[in-house]
């Protein structure tokens, strides 16, 4: 269904039979036609394989990836979801990943779906894939295992951290390859971003459901400030107004230690003019539950809110200058591959000096300055 919605929405077949031409492997054919699901209609990609072309472990299909005249961005991201995929069954089976057994998943069918989706991709330009909640499903189905419920074992484990939800429909919705393919591959997950709409596809599925069996791919530009990259994050909130003042440095640690985007504190006049303080958490939105959590266990609040914002963020990186103080970390951002800032990491340079008796400020304005000339780039 993901190949065939890439196909609706303008990847040539050719491109992908050319690409998959290139893993080496023979025993597969693509088609692709036009059908119809309940009032709607997508285009269904037929792939046909060899059954006696099989493989039963994880070294087996990175093998073929690695043999293979695949570009590289794509062999790189064709392993990441195969190892992820053998990571999940791993985890069901309660085995190490190298002693996992691909039944239904180790054949050539699941090798053409990885590469030809993350080819297809690639080939239409996308660099950023989002998913929606996914439907579970459910019911039974028939495996190698026997009747296993639905979702899968392999796709229950593959979804975690995902937003999911319940159809209603009594069907496998979401099959381990597939959920290997959007999990791995997905920057984030729930609402869709703002983007300017180019192109949309719809990919048709085998079965016939209550609902038209299709899934939905929408192509666009991200919407923001050129150069720079737009995401969603989630900023948790609560407000304190019985809280001793010396439990905050604690508690910000203690967050700052889970991993969130930033933690700051509001004082603010509340009700009956008490003082009190608005703390705020950013975080990506898989985090929310976590970190709601943790606001429980350590503040006074008996209620947390939260909402989804948008924001643009340059991208950066870290790399390690030659200065006259020896070598520091400095935080490099770029707008259109250029860097417009250059920040000094500030506990190296506290460190610095502490050490030499400077003023923190002089060691930060000399490390920026020296930054900017290795850099050749004027501030």
């Amino acid at each position: 269904m993901i190949l065939g919605a890439l196909v609706d929405a303008g990847l040539p077949v050719k491109t992908l039979e050319e690409a998959l031409a290139g893993l080496g492997v023979s025993g597969w054919r693509l088609g692709a036609r036009v059908v119809k699901k309940g009032e709607l209609r997508g285009t269904k990609v037929e792939v046909e394989t060899d059954p006696s072309v099989r493989f039963d472990h994880l070294d087996a299909m990175l093998a073929a990836l690695d043999k293979g005249r695949l570009a590289p961005a794509v062999r790189e991201r064709a392993g990441a979801i195969l190892r992820r995929l053998a990571e999940a069954e791993a985890r069901v089976h309660r085995v190490p990943v190298e002693a996992v057994h691909f039944h239904e998943v180790g054949s050539l069918d699941t090798l053409v779906d990885v590469v030809g989706a993350v080819t297809g991709l690639d080939a239409l330009g996308v660099e950023a894939v989002y998913v929606s909640a996914l439907p579970l499903g459910s019911g039974t189905v028939e495996t190698a295992h026997g009747r296993i419920p639905i979702p899968a074992p392999a796709t229950a484990e593959l979804l975690k951290g995902f937003p999911v939800y319940d159809n209603g429909i009594a069907a496998e919705l979401v099959t381990p390859t597939g959920a290997a393919i959007l999990t791995t591959l997905a920057r984030g997950a729930g609402r869709a971003p703002a983007m300017r709409l180019e192109a949309v596809g719809w990919g048709a599925g085998t079965q016939d459901l209550p609902i038209p069996n299709l899934l939905r791919v929408l192509l666009g530009t991200a919407e923001g400030p050129e150069g720079a990259e737009v995401e969603t994050i989630a900023a948790l909130e609560t407000t304190i107004d019985d809280m001793s003042p010396q439990l905050y440095e604690p508690l910000m640690e203690r967050l700052l230690e889970a991993g969130p985007l930033d933690v700051f504190l509001t004082p603010v006049i509340m009700k009956r003019s008490r003082p009190g303080v608005v703390l705020t958490v950013l975080a990506p939105p898989e985090r929310i539950d976590e970190l709601a959590n943790l606001l429980f266990r350590e503040t006074t609040s008996i209620g947390v809110r939260w909402s989804e914002l948008r924001r643009a963020r340059l991208p950066r990186e870290l790399v390690r200058l030659p200065t006259a103080f020896g070598p520091v970390t400095v935080k490099l951002s770029r707008l259109d591959d250029r860097v417009v800032t250059v920040t000094p990491e500030f506990e190296e340079c506290r460190r610095i000096a502490r050490e030499r008796g400077l003023p923190v400020r002089e060691v930060v304005e000399q490390v920026r300055a020296e930054a900017w000339r290795a850099l050749g780039t004027p501030p």
